[in-house]
């Protein structure tokens, strides 16, 4: 299949400044609309949905990623709560995975991520929760909160790794995301983003365009079902499956994905 996509290279410094601006500039837009739209009680799930997919489409154009995804795409309807767990080896996993993935995706965010002002209060507003693990009190309330938004519907997205690999390797799995898991008896949905780490590496200004990238989605894994089995019998195993799918052979046609109010077939 012919691509519209350019041959991978290097951007240079003006390049990754103009990303840099544009993307602080899409994000700024967006969180204003959320906001706008909570101020007038007029934001609905549907909206704040659209508003993802919208933004992440955008930022994956502006690094002209070449995305395919491989593997069954889970049915979010079925009325069971959901986690998606992700390797995560670069700030562009969270937008790949709202463009490939269907569903009311949330990630689970990182307090710090609240204090950033206009952001913060869209995050919100959005229904992006955090768990406060400082504060026995508010985590039980955070965590109850979670619970409650998974089972309107909404699927949590969560990096195990707490932090972004350079090499795209695994790190060791932190176990709060898998505890949140065992608590809510949700289904964890592995997926493993092949090649983005060359996008943008881990604390470094090296952005390549052009580059092509694989979401690999796995098998889910019923949590309720290591109940007696404990935490690090959950953890152990979505990491082994998070490891094969990131060694796995991949064959076939890539996936139809929907980004920015037009589908693409993406190489």
């Amino acid at each position: 299949m012919h691509s519209f996509q350019p041959m991978t290279r290097r951007a240079s410094l003006a390049r990754v400044v103009t990303v840099a601006v544009v993307t602080a500039l899409v994000t700024l837009y967006y969180s204003l609309c959320v906001l706008t739209l909570a101020a007038c009680g007029r934001l609905r799930r549907s909206r704040v949905d659209r508003y993802t997919r919208e933004w992440s489409g955008l930022l994956l154009r502006l690094v002209r990623m070449r995305l395919s995804v491989h593997g069954e795409l889970p049915d979010f309807s079925d009325g069971r709560r959901y986690m998606i767990l992700c390797n995560h080896s670069s700030h562009y996993d969270i937008p790949a995975t709202f463009v490939a993935m269907p569903g009311s995706i949330r990630m689970l965010a990182k307090q710090e991520l609240y204090g950033i002002p206009i952001l913060g209060r869209a995050m919100r507003a959005a229904e992006f929760p955090s768990i406060d693990r400082h504060s026995g009190q508010r985590a039980r309330a955070d965590l109850q909160r979670a619970r409650e938004m998974m089972e309107s519907g909404i699927v949590l997205w969560a990096a195990p790794e707490g932090t972004r690999s350079a090499d795209g390797q695994l790190l060791p799995f932190k176990r709060g995301c898998f505890r949140l898991a065992l608590d809510t008896e949700a289904v964890i949905v592995p997926i493993a983003i092949r090649g983005i780490q060359r996008v943008l590496p881990a604390r470094t200004f090296d952005l390549t365009l052009g580059q092509p990238v694989d979401l690999v989605v796995g098998q889910p894994m019923d949590a309720a079902a290591y109940r007696e089995r404990g935490i690090e019998a959950l953890l152990g195993d979505a990491r082994e499956r998070m490891q094969a799918l990131l060694e796995q052979p991949l064959g076939g046609e890539p996936g139809v994905v929907r980004a920015a109010r037009q589908t693409v077939t993406l190489d």
